[in-house]
């Protein structure tokens, strides 16, 4: 975790990322991306903003597969930018959010190794070269054979730290769900110190609370005994923990929501709609979407409300890894025959 000491350039720091979310694609232009055909769409994403990403993968990809490697490629680049034009305690605050994305490669990488992949396919598809940021994650991969090796390789690291805690032979998911919890509680932690703020400790929170929720749906579906369910809860959200032991107790979505409704601080709002639609599509995108849209409503407030704060490069960089994500989506749909109609109803604008 970046630590940083020093004066926080607050006022500087919020007035350049409020500049750089107006230069995002809005929801008018991204509209009018999903209304293009798959062969004209990757020429206007480069005049988006993702022009230099994708000639350095054109020469070698093609397609979506191109883009997408762009899409992250531009994403770290990104994340890199923002933490540069950070000083002080507000780069050691910022920090904590841009370090969720290192957790995420860590658990690609781990995914990859598990999932028997191997180091070209990783290296030129999973985690592309071309990208230096992945130099570190590809260095593991070369030289790890099993999770076991990949664990150790990652020593001196905050997930590697993690990891190694891990008794027995660990599954995959166990340590996924290790890296959640180490993460979430760092995260806490360091909010609750200088500069942190009651708002920046109440979002967190609320991510907390999501990722239970979304995990529980999900090992409804997998059947996951109620113990395994209870231990993969993540401390620290504002569901009290009587809740969510009766939520790990719960055999259908309809039973989860009605326990999840006994706290106080469950926003219950739009989960019947997408209980059905999850029904329909037997897929859990309907109820990640409700979540995402309620942290993005959250972000984008407090961010008005506290201008000069970490909120405005938070807000930011949540809106920008929401705009890969929707491009990403919009490509992949677009190479698969998915409808434009299809297409718009899964995109979070």
């Amino acid at each position: 975790m970046v630590r940083a000491s020093g004066r926080s350039n607050v006022y500087n720091a919020a007035a350049r990322a409020k500049a750089r979310k107006a230069s995002l694609i809005d929801s008018t232009r991204m509209r009018q991306l999903v209304q293009q055909g798959t062969d004209s769409i990757g020429a206007s994403i480069g005049e988006m903003g993702y022009r230099a990403e994708m000639d350095l993968y054109a020469s070698r990809m093609g397609g979506a597969d191109a883009i997408e490697a762009a899409l992250f490629h531009n994403l770290d680049n990104d994340l890199a930018g923002v933490l540069r034009f950070c000083q002080g305690n507000l780069k050691s605050l910022v920090a904590i959010y841009v370090e969720r994305f290192d957790y995420e490669k860590a658990k690609t990488v781990l995914r990859a190794i598990n999932g028997g992949a191997s180091d070209e396919i990783i290296e030129t598809q999973i985690l592309p070269s071309e990208n230096p940021r992945n130099s570190p994650w590809l260095n593991i991969v070369r030289n790890t054979e099993g999770l076991q090796e990949a664990v150790e390789a990652m020593s001196g690291t905050p997930w590697g730290k993690t990891l190694s805690k891990l008794e027995g032979e660990a599954t995959l998911e166990d340590m996924e769900n290790a890296l959640d919890m180490q993460y979430f509680s760092d995260a806490l932690k360091s909010v609750r110190g200088k500069d942190g703020g009651p708002r920046l400790l109440r979002y967190l929170r609320m991510e907390i609370d999501h990722r239970n929720v979304i995990n529980q749906f999900r090992s409804i579906r997998m059947g996951i005994s109620t113990e395994k369910r209870q231990s993969m809860v993540i401390p620290g959200g504002k569901i009290d923990s009587v809740t969510m032991r009766q939520a790990s107790q719960s055999e259908s979505d309809e039973e989860l929501i009605e326990s999840l409704r006994r706290s106080g601080s469950f926003d219950d709002s739009g989960f019947e709609e997408a209980m059905s639609e999850s029904e329909n599509m037997g897929s859990l995108d309907p109820y990640a979407e409700l979540l995402s849209h309620q942290r993005h409503s959250v972000l984008k407030r407090f961010s008005h409300l506290s201008p000069v704060s970490p909120f405005p490069i938070i807000y930011y960089i949540e809106s920008k890894s929401l705009e890969v994500r929707n491009l990403r989506l919009l490509v992949r749909g677009k190479a698969v025959g998915l409808p434009d109609k299809v297409l718009e109803a899964h995109m979070d604008y």
